[in-house]
């Protein structure tokens, strides 16, 4: 019974995870157009919508950043769960508590650890 728990929570937790790397990709597809070199070609436009083009842009590439952690946070998740190391703390290797991963499955330290690392100095 136990076992088929586990299994269970094991393949939502990889059907969540693989459904989000598809969202985030599709995603970064999506915003390709947003992230291209803004011209600054003055008989366009003025300088304010240069700027506005050159923040839009900034904050575009920084969206794209957060992604891209976020599907390297995701594949190593994956790969983790195929390992058999998923829900396990990589500092202490005890049982990551089952809600912390219901939150988020890619974190990687026990809720102890995660205090200790913010905590020091």
């Amino acid at each position: 019974m136990v076992d088929d728990i586990i299994k269970f929570n094991l393949e939502k937790f990889s059907e969540d995870l693989t459904r989000r790397r598809t969202e985030i990709t599709d995603l970064c597809q999506s915003s390709m157009q947003s992230r291209e070199v803004v011209e600054l070609d003055q008989t366009r436009m003025g300088r304010l919508s240069r700027m506005d083009a050159l923040q839009s842009q900034a904050m575009s590439l920084e969206a794209e950043r957060r992604r891209q952690l976020e599907l390297e946070k995701i594949e190593t998740t994956l790969t983790r769960l195929q390992s058999g190391n998923f829900g396990y703390c990589l500092k202490c290797d005890e049982e990551i508590q089952i809600k912390r991963l219901e939150l988020d499955p890619t974190v990687t330290l026990c809720v102890d650890c995660a205090t200790d690392n913010t905590n020091s100095p």
